[in-house]
């Protein structure tokens, strides 16, 4: 879950499209500014849970743990 907090705080990781070192770059920065916002208590955006296959996006529920959006995925897919 934490790479689709990440997506959805910071959009230009939704499609990274540079070179790996240059990526590697991007993804730190936005995880020091993720970390910055946490200790601020800054809110994260909400996340969605996306099936590839369906492309109708499942909005997971507010949970810190990802216990709850693992279990809608169990309920839902299988």
């Amino acid at each position: 879950m934490t790479l689709g907090i990440l997506k959805s705080r910071f959009q230009c990781l939704q499609k990274l499209r540079v070179t790996p070192e240059r990526a590697c770059d991007i993804i730190v920065a936005c995880v020091v500014l993720h970390n910055i916002a946490i200790i601020r208590g800054e809110q994260h955006p909400a996340v969605q849970i996306i099936d590839p296959a369906d492309d109708h996006p499942i909005p997971a529920p507010d949970v810190q743990d990802g216990t709850a959006a693992r279990d809608l995925i169990a309920r839902n897919y299988f």
